[in-house]
């Protein structure tokens, strides 16, 4: 299967959409890889504690190098400071990208999603990250916020 690539530019509350999507995600049984930069994934980390009162969306976060930990195989959504996990079984379809530079292994997923805010290095950010995934000849989709 091919990957596809969904992005979502002009987000004016990305950690916010970003939680919304993870819990939708969630509700669906569906497994997420998300990158970030480190402030970014810690404040996305703190948010899903307390996104939706009452609510906890399981996640864990983790640094990418060496193995995974144990409770990764029991966790729906990960939050990966740095490169991608080694290649294990289980390792998520679907990576949600706030900001982060552009993966090494672009057939690692399913589906990939960029979420892209309105600050000018995020739109630059996203904008290289576009042209890289057309290069790449990867199916595309955009949604403007």
């Amino acid at each position: 299967m091919a990957t596809r690539v969904e992005f979502h530019t002009g987000v004016a509350d990305d950690i916010g959409f970003a939680c919304r999507l993870l819990r939708k995600a969630y509700g669906q049984g569906v497994r997420v890889l998300v990158r970030a930069p480190r402030e970014r994934l810690a404040r996305l980390d703190r948010e899903l504690w307390t996104f939706v009162e009452r609510e906890f969306l399981p996640h864990l976060r983790f640094a990418a190098a060496g193995a995974l930990p144990a409770q990764a195989a029991r966790t729906p959504i990960w939050l990966v400071d740095g490169a991608l996990p080694e290649a294990a079984a289980g390792v998520p379809a679907v990576l949600v990208n706030l900001g982060a530079d552009l993966v090494s292994d672009l057939g690692a997923f399913e589906r990939i999603i960029e979420i892209v805010g309105n600050e000018p290095d995020d739109q630059a950010g996203g904008r290289e990250r576009w042209r890289a995934y057309k290069a790449a000849g990867l199916e595309m989709q955009h949604h403007g916020h």
